[in-house]
């Protein structure tokens, strides 16, 4: 336990001294939440576009920074060997998986500390379960962590790259994030609801909106955080 918090304590100070990732976890959302909440272009199909944004923009910062940024930073490490070196310590691979995880959900609290303030001075008023978000984050992060994870263990840092952007992209359209699900064609809807972003996005708008969290949300997810991870520990490779 001692070796996992001092890992964890580790990644923790490395994410926030890296720029790009701090401009990926805080950045981003922070300018999307803004700019579509003032400039009403989209479909949300609510009085107020933030009602809308908020939760949805919120599930994009986890995305964002579990898998994204979680991927894109282990891959460069395991690429310049800084993995390899942590392979010969007791650490172990399990560990360290935890570890980079772990980290993951302190930047999180940051991101959830930035981003509140920021929708509730746009007009958002949320009313709904926040234990019930709470719990989706949670299990959102784990799945979206072994998702980063195992491309990281598995292919070069750059592929990696562009992998990780690339389903980032497809996962924020049908993600239900920006856009609504019901706004996306039937067949595409089918399948955007079997994956993880729309099942967060699902969620967070259901629990913050004192709604029931949709049955169909908590199974997807559940789902996802056991079989990413475990995806990556098997074929997690050091080098």
């Amino acid at each position: 336990m001692r070796r996992l918090v001092a890992q964890t304590r580790a990644e923790v100070g490395m994410t926030l001294r890296r720029g790009e990732s701090l401009l990926l976890a805080l950045g981003i959302p922070v300018l999307l939440l803004v700019f579509f909440s003032v400039v009403d272009v989209l479909p949300t199909n609510t009085d107020d576009p933030v009602d809308f944004l908020a939760p949805g923009v919120l599930a994009l910062a986890v995305m964002s920074t579990a898998m994204v940024g979680l991927g894109i930073a282990t891959g460069f490490e395991r690429q310049y060997l800084v993995l390899k070196r942590l392979g010969t310590t007791p650490l172990g691979r399990p560990a360290l998986l935890a570890a980079k995880t772990a980290a993951v959900l302190v930047v999180e609290v940051i991101q959830v500390a930035v981003l509140v303030p920021v929708a509730l001075a746009l007009g958002w008023r949320p009313d709904g379960n926040v234990g019930a978000a709470l719990a989706a984050v949670l299990v959102a992060t784990v799945a979206f962590a072994g998702l980063g994870l195992l491309m990281a263990g598995t292919l070069r840092a750059e592929v990696t790259l562009a992998a990780a952007n690339g389903l980032y992209l497809v996962l924020l359209l049908l993600g239900g994030m920006v856009v609504p699900l019901a706004e996306l064609p039937g067949a595409l809807r089918a399948v955007a609801r079997a994956l993880p972003a729309a099942a967060l996005s699902d969620a967070l708008h259901a629990a913050l909106a004192s709604a029931a969290v949709p049955g169909r949300a908590w199974l997807v997810l559940a789902i996802w955080a056991v079989a990413a991870p475990a995806a990556a520990a098997a074929f997690f490779r050091w080098e």
